[in-house]
């Protein structure tokens, strides 16, 4: 037997029926909430757009590269721009940049569509890209030290920037930061569907439900970007 006074809150008992109806009654607001991100979708498309120079120096492996060919051939771009905090080991790393950066596995389906992903790290080349090793990530990355200026124009933190190749010519369309990038983690999505939701402090939960310190316990673990304990065969507990 369990003892329900351990437990948390949680969700009233009733019937399939009664519980499916409310169900639906929820889903018409998940519908229009569907059809209004369509709408922003189709307003984002609408969107200006801004000249950015071609010639922007980046850092790859092979050394210094033209931003130009990290389309790698393909008419346009997204990047995430990964926080490096220098001379830091790798627990001391961007749990939030870990936690989101590292959620973006299979490419093939956005370059079945013509679109490069790449990482646009802020730290040094080298220092950084042995990051991405460790992490197990296989996505282009590239350091953009020396040229955040020119591409983030003070933005940031958790930049996400698209960018359109028009020949020889590079626009930036749209850029987001903060939670605009939690596109990238689908990890969100799927505990918003839960009856807990995220356990965040600033969400509208019943009464006894479990809330945490903000996302710290979820992006960082035992002092560690949670990710990285699995690299490190533990489980960071």
């Amino acid at each position: 037997m369990t003892d329900d006074t351990t437990n948390p809150a949680a969700p009233a008992v009733t019937d399939r029926a009664t519980w499916q109806a409310e169900v639906d009654a929820l889903r018409i607001r998940e519908k229009a909430h569907t059809r209004e991100a369509d709408a922003i979708a189709a307003a984002r498309r609408r969107l200006p757009m801004v000249e950015v120079d071609p010639a922007t120096e980046l850092t790859g492996p092979g050394g210094p590269v033209a931003l130009l060919d990290v389309f790698e051939g393909r008419q346009q771009l997204i990047a995430y721009f990964h926080m490096w905090h220098d001379d830091q080991p790798a627990e001391g790393q961007c749990e939030g940049c870990t936690y989101y950066n590292g959620q973006v596995r299979e490419l093939s389906y956005l370059h079945a569509r013509g679109i490069t992903y790449a990482t646009f790290c802020q730290g040094p080349y080298e220092e950084s890209v042995r990051y991405r090793d460790l992490m197990g990530w296989d996505v282009p990355w590239y350091s953009v030290r020396g040229s955040e200026e020119a591409l983030m124009a003070g933005r940031g933190p958790f930049l996400l920037a698209c960018y359109l190749r028009r020949g020889d010519r590079i626009f930036e369309t749209y850029w987001t930061t903060g939670r605009g990038v939690e596109v990238m983690a689908p990890t969100y999505g799927l505990l918003d569907m839960t009856a807990y939701g995220r356990q965040e402090s600033w969400e509208d939960s019943p009464a006894g439900w479990p809330q945490r310190n903000l996302d710290r316990d979820l992006l960082r673990t035992g002092g560690r970007p949670t990710a990285q304990w699995s690299r490190l065969g533990g489980c960071g507990c």
